[in-house]
């Protein structure tokens, strides 16, 4: 009976962390991201393994563009759970917009880590479009001379492609515009239009035909068009 006291306690004190992770978790998806971190942080300290209190930790971190904060926390989820597509590419990401900030020297000794975080999560998901736009991305953006690869990227275009025909089309689309194939982009951004017919996929249309192709006149058709549905 002497124990008695202390479970009582111990539910209470459970009770209290759900209670502030639920809170935490609704003042998240209002943007009340500062309330939130603080809820968060009370979660962990009585829960360290609640790894959804860490992640939406790391998510307010980017949220605030804290690139390293936002590094620690995925990095500790991705330690804790190796096999988590999801925590690989988010510490990937976070790994590449601080690189994005950072001088170029600091940028160079980050590349492997990155390419690494995305390949391992592409690796563990066979169907994670996220990590494949990912890597996309890198691989176009990157030179030559340290690691960049049109052929890479397009690797990974066609893997969005069988997971996802509007995904495909807009990888393509997005490698041909970078390389200023303006015809080839059209193709892929019109048939990625016609498929998903939303926001994206307008605005990637859109924007090739007034900033790239040049012809307002398409982009005022397509404008029309796509605001009358």
């Amino acid at each position: 009976m002497k124990m008695l006291p202390f479970f009582i306690f111990l539910i209470g004190f459970t009770s209290m962390a759900e209670s502030d992770f639920e809170k935490a978790e609704k003042l998240y998806k209002q943007q009340k991201f500062d309330q939130a971190k603080v809820l968060f942080e009370n979660v962990i300290k009585s829960n360290p393994k609640n790894y959804k209190s860490v992640e939406y930790l790391g998510d307010i971190a980017g949220h605030q563009k804290k690139w390293d904060e936002a590094i620690k926390y995925y990095l500790q989820l991705k330690d804790s759970n190796p096999k988590s597509a999801v925590y690989w590419y988010k510490y990937g990401g976070a790994m590449g917009m601080k690189a994005k900030s950072a001088n170029k020297f600091k940028a160079l000794g980050m590349i492997d880590d990155i390419e690494k975080a995305f390949l391992t999560s592409a690796k563990l998901d066979a169907k994670h479009t996220e990590s494949r736009w990912a890597l996309v991305m890198l691989y176009i953006e990157l030179p030559g001379i340290i690691g960049g690869s049109e052929k890479k990227a397009q690797k990974y275009a066609d893997e969005l492609m069988l997971l996802s025909k509007v995904d495909g089309y807009l990888a393509k689309g997005y490698i041909d515009e970078y390389f200023s194939r303006n015809t080839k982009a059209e193709a892929n951004y019109k048939k990625a239009h016609e498929i998903g017919n939303s926001k994206t996929t307008f605005q990637k249309l859109y924007d090739l035909y007034l900033n790239k192709i040049k012809d307002k006149a398409k982009a005022n058709k397509l404008k029309e068009q796509y605001e009358s549905k």
